[in-house]
């Protein structure tokens, strides 16, 4: 069983920092591109940030300048860090990575975290 479990959310003032987190466990060969999408109230998912298993990174525009992500390959984690929050920022942000689990290693497949909600306030 694969799991993505985020941390870090909370509320910050405009300006502020926030730093996400997020930990893959379980029965992985691979983890391929890992990513940040952000929902924000009645409207859609969108990406955030993603980074590849190489360490080449993209960013949303909304985002550039402001946002890093990074990886920890040999612990399968993932973080963004957020810095000059604005209030559009808010929303629920969720780790998103492509894996390849050790019973089926040729076929990647997308995993999901719970979300963790990031409110900035203006």
């Amino acid at each position: 069983q694969v799991q993505l479990v985020e941390s870090g959310g909370g509320l910050v003032q405009t300006g502020g920092s926030l730093r996400l987190s997020c930990a893959v466990s379980g029965n992985i060969f691979s983890i391929d591109d890992m990513a940040w999408y952000r929902q924000a109230p009645g409207k859609q998912r969108e990406l955030v940030a993603r980074v590849t298993s190489g360490g080449s990174t993209n960013y949303a525009d909304s985002v550039k300048g402001r946002f890093t992500i990074s990886r920890d390959n040999a612990k399968n984690t993932v973080t963004l860090e957020m810095n000059s929050l604005k209030p559009e920022d808010t929303g629920v942000y969720y780790c998103n990575a492509e894996i390849r689990p050790s019973y089926n290693r040729h076929i990647p497949a997308q995993y999901w975290g719970q979300g963790t909600q990031v409110t900035v306030s203006s």
